[in-house]
């Protein structure tokens, strides 16, 4: 397994090594259809943003791309299929109530949840569509949280990369993991999200 993933990290690598300044442009790319194709891994190709352009430019093309994409995908949901969803939702009373409940989140409960690794950023980008948060709120909760998620998995990705030649950092690996879960936990009790 582990000569597997090898091989295709590798592959991908080299792709963008090989491809120059179009190499960035892949991995942006990546990124953004991640957060409208969700079972894209966002993690890996943060990882390689960090791998092939180095922390800082890493992070940034990975934060941008990840914003952009998560914005793109609101605005689909928004323009073209909210009146479609709010049609159904009007005749099932728990997605009515989950409706109100996101229309009801404030900047900084949005901030905290779409910061939380395991939250499922793509089904909240849909339900801020259709609820119609507005934009001036959803902007600058994605602006923020996403910094917290691009570094969170820049540094979970490249710590598994390194554990490969120092299997040490498998712990601190876990420790990040069981820490972000345990705040999903604990932000679901708190926001009492089912």
């Amino acid at each position: 397994m582990k000569e597997v993933f090898i091989s295709i990290y590798n592959f991908i690598v080299n792709l963008i090594y090989s491809l120059g300044i179009l190499g960035a442009f892949l991995g942006s790319l990546l990124i953004v259809m991640e957060s409208i194709l969700p079972f894209l891994p966002l993690f890996v190709f943060i990882t390689i943003n960090f791998q092939v352009f180095g922390f800082l430019s890493g992070f940034l093309i990975s934060w941008l791309c990840t914003v952009l994409g998560c914005l793109l995908a609101y605005t689909l949901v928004k323009r073209f299929f909210k009146d479609k969803a709010l049609k159904k939702i009007k005749n099932v009373k728990l997605l009515k109530k989950c409706l109100n409940y996101v229309q009801n989140l404030n900047l900084m409960q949005i901030t905290v949840i779409l910061a939380i690794p395991f939250t499922p950023a793509f089904m909240m980008n849909i339900a801020a569509g259709i609820a119609e948060i507005p934009l001036k709120k959803f902007l600058p909760a994605l602006i923020i949280s996403k910094m917290f998620i691009v570094y969170f998995w820049g540094f979970v990705g490249t710590s598994f990369i390194e554990s490969f030649k120092n299997p040490r950092s498998l712990i601190t690996i876990f420790i990040m993991l069981l820490g972000a879960y345990l705040l999903s936990l604990l932000a679901k009790k708190i926001f009492k999200i089912d």
